[in-house]
């Protein structure tokens, strides 16, 4: 049986940390994984406008599989569904697409388009992770900023560049490769609003304990919803 690598692509926000949990469990089984940082999850405010937009998280996340050999099962949560569906094909080796709590749009909608914002003039500037008009920040985890492990990972998250919450898809990648929706039970995040509306896109649907980072908050179940999915590959004969 071939061997998988699962390319793991963070929501907006955070870093290639969120995935510390789950890569660990992974690692603990023997499986392959790999992270990337977006660039529009910015960490470097100092450089000023044009910050980077989806268009280059999707270029990194290409560059990234074109980097990659053997078969690859692409994990994208939140935002990152955005670029990782501009991104992914089956010439790029990619076998599964994994959608957690993420959007898995079509072309021409955009990450807050989905949610009627409308788009405005200048896709400048950034925005704050805490920001309570569109999303608290504690809404990542539990909900609750006096659980200690729920306030550190808040004080890592970074300001999202505008440009990548409005830019549209312009190739819905999820149209040619096998995908999977994954619906976290206790998600309080604006994308748990549209979960299932999303999730209605996908050729399989799963649900696994914990909140909007579920591989974060509960990465042995999580992990063993991404062997289900991997198994699809091999159906029993």
């Amino acid at each position: 049986m071939d061997s998988v690598t699962f390319l793991l692509v963070h929501g907006g926000h955070h870093g290639e940390w969120v995935w510390e949990p789950l890569q660990k469990v992974l690692a603990e089984q023997g499986r392959q994984s790999r992270t990337i940082s977006l660039p529009s999850a910015v960490r470097n405010a100092s450089t000023g406008d044009p910050y980077p937009g989806m268009y280059d998280d999707a270029r990194v996340i290409r560059e990234a599989l074109d980097e990659m050999t053997g078969p690859v099962i692409v994990v994208a949560h939140s935002y990152s569904g955005v670029p990782v569906t501009e991104a992914v094909s089956t010439d790029a080796g990619v076998v599964h697409v994994v959608y957690v709590a993420a959007y898995q749009l079509d072309i021409g909608e955009s990450m807050f388009g989905t949610h009627g914002v409308p788009t405005p003039e200048a896709l400048t500037g950034l925005r704050p992770p805490e920001n309570p008009d569109l999303n608290l920040p504690a809404a990542f985890y539990d909900g609750d900023p006096g659980n200690p492990a729920t306030a550190a990972a808040i004080a890592r998250l970074v300001p999202q560049s505008v440009r990548a919450d409005f830019e549209p898809v312009t190739r819905a990648g999820w149209r040619e490769v096998p995908n999977s929706y994954v619906i976290p039970s206790s998600d309080i995040s604006l994308t748990g609003t549209i979960a299932e509306q999303m999730a209605a896109r996908a050729d399989h649907v799963y649900r696994t304990p914990g909140h909007h980072a579920p591989f974060y908050s509960h990465p042995v179940e999580f992990a063993a919803v991404l062997d289900r999915i991997d198994a699809l590959r091999h159906p029993q004969s």
